[in-house]
């Protein structure tokens, strides 16, 4: 049964088409049992006008608008040449109801004019003797109603589906901006874990290969520093892999780990370790705090911690020997500063403009981004008096 259905709903225009055909028969037996009791025969015209109405009915979905025509044409015929109602006359209300559901807006409007004007019309062509005219025009009414239902009915499934296809409409809407927030919200992740692997990554494996280099070169003259040396790989190393583990939570769950294997975020209280772990390796660094420390979000201590990491990384890259740096941490009443110099020889001038030629620059990039994130500000540049300079102004609010 329910493929029989499912065929039915496929195949619409069979399912008209059958019933215009038991239309055009119940007419055709009705017209016989009339002539039949009358005694004489119908008008001629009376076949082609239950062909034309079996017709309004066969094709009322594929074209309404040509069939309401073709209906009123033939209701409008009948009237002239003194064609009784017939039972296929049923197919106008038929076609009425099709307009108003499928059809154009100027065809639903005169669907309904013809629809109530045509039970006056016939009754006036052919009145009932035997009736008073308060009965005719009680009869009348009664005929007009089953248009104006028939049209009513129409409508309201016409509203019902623009209701729903403004419902598929918008849910698809959603579903795009959706799709586009998440997008956005991945390229932003990703971007962020761009970051933070620069930072790891560029900071470690700096030390790394300062300390490698210099145990290369005191390794037969000063066994003991090459193998301390060794021990600030080694310890380096390990912290790498510990963020690197780290990254990697976050990337397979979603959240960041403060147990196990995974470290907790950077802050600013571990950029004194940072500096220690310079000066191990051979970076000699003045650390200073200004102010009195409070709590900071922990969006601004990481970013504090990234800017200092990646100032002393980028002094380590291009500073050459015999440079020295400085950081300075002040707390301001609405704000943190951070001021990162060195007196080296400084980065080229195409890493710290719009990302360098040769697409350098990443850490640079990367500090103006997170700076933006926390709503601060940034300026890097060569010092006046030689080497290099950051600093930064971070917006400071008190932590819940």
């Amino acid at each position: 049964m329910q493929r029989l259905y499912d065929f039915l709903r496929r195949h619409p225009a069979w399912v008209d088409g059958f019933w215009a055909a038991v239309l055009f028969g119940i007419s055709v037996i009705g017209g016989a049992n009339l002539e039949e009791a009358q005694g004489t025969e119908l008008p001629a015209l009376v076949v082609p006008v239950m062909l034309l109405l079996s017709l309004v009915a066969a094709l009322r979905r594929r074209m309404p608008e040509r069939m309401l025509i073709l209906g009123v044409a033939v209701g409008a015929g009948q009237l002239i040449t003194d064609v009784a109602p017939l039972p296929a006359d049923f197919a106008l209300l038929v076609i009425v109801y099709t307009v108003a559901a499928v059809g154009a807006r100027w065809a639903s409007r005169l669907a309904l004019t013809a629809g109530l004007c045509a039970a006056p019309l016939a009754q006036l062509r052919w009145p009932n003797d035997d009736t008073s005219a308060a009965g005719n025009i009680a009869i009348m009414i009664f005929q007009a109603v089953p248009f104006a239902l028939a049209w009513v009915l129409g409508d309201s499934i016409r509203t019902r589906r623009a209701y729903f296809a403004q419902l598929e409409e918008r849910a698809a809407r959603l579903e795009k901006e959706r799709e586009a927030q998440s997008k956005v919200a991945v390229a932003a992740e990703r971007a962020r874990i761009a970051r933070e692997l620069h930072d790891v990554v560029a900071h470690n494996v700096s030390v790394m290969v300062v300390q490698a280099d210099g145990a290369a070169y005191v390794l037969d003259a000063a066994p003991d520093q090459a193998k301390k040396a060794l021990e600030t790989i080694s310890s380096t190393g390990r912290q790498a892999l510990a963020e690197m583990r780290r990254l990697l939570g976050v990337l397979r769950t979603g959240e960041h780990q403060e147990a196990g294997e995974y470290v907790p975020q950077p802050d600013v209280q571990q950029i004194e370790d940072l500096v220690e772990q310079c000066r191990q390796s051979g970076l000699p660094v003045d650390f200073r705090i200004e102010g009195t420390p409070r709590p900071l979000p922990s969006g601004v201590e990481l970013t504090a911690y990234r800017i200092v990491q990646e100032a002393l990384t980028n002094t380590r890259k291009h500073g050459g020997s015999d440079v020295g740096a400085s950081v300075r941490l002040v707390y301001f009443d609405d704000g943190l500063g951070l001021l990162v110099e060195d007196d080296g020889k400084g980065a080229p001038h195409e890493l710290y403009e719009e990302g360098g030629f040769d697409g350098q620059g990443h850490g640079l990039i990367g500090m103006r981004e997170r700076v933006g994130m926390v709503g601060g500000t940034l300026d890097a540049g060569p010092r006046p008096g030689g080497g290099f300079r950051i600093s930064a102004l971070l917006p400071l609010k008190q932590a819940h």
